[in-house]
């Protein structure tokens, strides 16, 4: 399909999304190169951006239409402030996002020349997003058609918040970051859909990469049938500049390549969640996984080209006017 075709489902986008987890402060300097082992380098001036991969799955799904209310916790320092002025200007409700005493998340994020980066996280606030705090936000959590969770929560308050959804018929689509080789079973039968990268793939599954990363030619029928072995009827794989795979067992077509999206990348902070925000917001707008899989590729390539991670989201005319023929 033409850019057109794809980001007309922008027209779509209506439903309700909850997400559940982390937001963090990210301290993000540019230099020519990553630094190695020991090394110091020059960089640029020091950005403090908005940040935290469920922040920014919120923010994402906010920016393109869908209704997006937040759950997580903030610190008492200044950065809870920034963090929540920052969701709200994108759109997202943050009325229940609890305050507690202590640092807010945040993380280190150095950015080379090509847009590649690395980052340390260190949870502070997010740790403290508990059991009991999902407990009191239930109803509110019901009241959504979609959940978006990763893996910078407590595991066990990931693992509540998807049982409670999911026993009050909420779709549940986890995405399995920062990558946790060995996930709980209770958290796996209450998810729906699972959103990993393809080298998160291979660990999960205990398969092979292909070699030379030959995406292409690798077994994807394979891959299909250990995801269900795993538990998982739907997922989507994701191939950093080669796209991504929906790999969906209730599908006529199970297996479906998602062709990339090429743009000047500046960058790549945050495009993954704003990939899985986008997703959130079709399922919650009643896409098919594919469909809201080929739209997540152009909002996701579209914040590559911006620095930061929500600071990179564009919304919906945004988008449209970048991808114009």
């Amino acid at each position: 399909m033409s850019a057109t075709e794809v980001l007309s489902a922008l027209d779509r986008i209506h439903g309700t999304v909850s997400v559940i987890g982390s937001m963090n402060a990210d301290y993000t300097v540019t230099a020519q190169r990553l630094p190695g082992p020991g090394e110091t380098i020059t960089g640029g001036p020091l950005q403090l951006l908005p940040g935290g991969k469920s922040g920014n799955q919120a923010a994402a799904a906010a920016r393109i239409g869908a209704t997006v209310q937040m759950f997580g916790a903030v610190g008492s320092d200044s950065n809870a402030d920034f963090l929540l002025g920052a969701l709200g200007e994108a759109g997202v409700n943050t009325t229940h996002v609890r305050r507690v005493l202590g640092p807010s998340g945040t993380t280190v994020i150095t950015v080379d020349a090509t847009g590649e980066n690395t980052i340390v996280y260190s949870p502070g606030s997010n740790a403290q997003v508990t059991v009991d705090y999902v407990e009191s936000v239930r109803d509110a959590l019901a009241r959504s058609s979609v959940l978006g969770l990763c893996l910078e929560s407590p595991i066990e308050t990931v693992t509540a918040a998807a049982r409670m959804c999911h026993e009050a018929g909420v779709k549940v689509l986890l995405n399995d970051s920062p990558f946790t080789p060995s996930l709980p079973a209770e958290l796996v039968e209450a998810s729906d859909i699972l959103l990993v990268n393809e080298h998160e793939m291979v660990q999960l599954l205990g398969i092979d990469e292909p070699e030379n990363d030959d995406w292409d030619g690798f077994d994807w029928n394979h891959a299909l049938e250990a995801m269900r072995g795993f538990g998982f009827e739907q997922a989507i794989v994701t191939l950093g500049g080669d796209g991504s795979v929906v790999l969906d067992s209730t599908s006529a077509t199970p297996i479906q390549r998602i062709a990339p999206v090429r743009v000047n990348a500046v960058d790549t902070t945050g495009c993954g969640d704003s990939f899985m925000g986008t997703v959130l917001a079709g399922l919650a707008s009643g896409m098919a996984l594919s469909e809201a899989a080929e739209l997540a590729s152009y909002v996701s390539a579209y914040a590559a080209t911006g620095y930061g991670a929500q600071a990179s989201y564009g919304n919906a005319a945004q988008i449209r006017e970048a991808f114009a023929k």
